[in-house]
């Protein structure tokens, strides 16, 4: 038994540096799927008519005109990429851009050639299902202490939920 004891806390030792690496690891994250949609956005704004025409003759976004999707669709990536990575309404964001990285799956058939099913169980849109994961846990677990939603809540202890 004392040996037991002895290995596990010399494991909890081990491992409590983690604890510290936590609030940088949310923060990646954050910025990783920041960064990525906003680079979309980038691309899109720098020539809407060429945006215009891909959400015309490519995406298949539903129940919008692809004028109004395009539009839609660019400020999004253009705006709420920051609420992700300053962590402000962090949660609000992560759960935001999740579903708005699935309409963008859905949306886009080139991505799954195989079939959406066959897609999301094997090798296809890598990318989206990577950044969904990430975004998911952002918005579980919160977007952390390096985050202005952790700093506003120290600075205004009346903002914090009641438990």
């Amino acid at each position: 038994m004392k040996l037991f004891t002895l290995a596990y806390h010399g494991y909890h030792k081990l491992v409590s540096w983690l604890d510290y690496a936590k609030p940088v690891v949310d923060l990646g994250l954050r910025l990783w799927v920041a960064e990525a949609f906003f680079r979309a956005g980038l691309v899109k704004i720098a020539n809407m008519d060429s945006t215009i025409d891909l959400f015309t003759n490519t995406y298949q976004v539903p129940l919008l005109s692809p004028v109004v999707a395009a539009y839609l669709g660019t400020g999004v990536e253009l705006v709420v990429p920051f609420f992700l990575a300053f962590g402000l309404f962090g949660r609000l964001a992560a759960g935001f851009m999740f579903v708005y990285n699935v309409i963008c799956v859905v949306s886009f058939p080139d991505l799954w050639p195989d079939g959406f099913w066959t897609g999301l169980f094997g090798g296809a849109f890598k990318d989206h299902k990577i950044w969904g994961l990430m975004l998911l846990a952002t918005f579980v677990y919160g977007p952390g202490k390096l985050s202005l939603d952790y700093l506003l809540m120290r600075l205004f202890p009346k903002l914090r939920p009641s438990n």
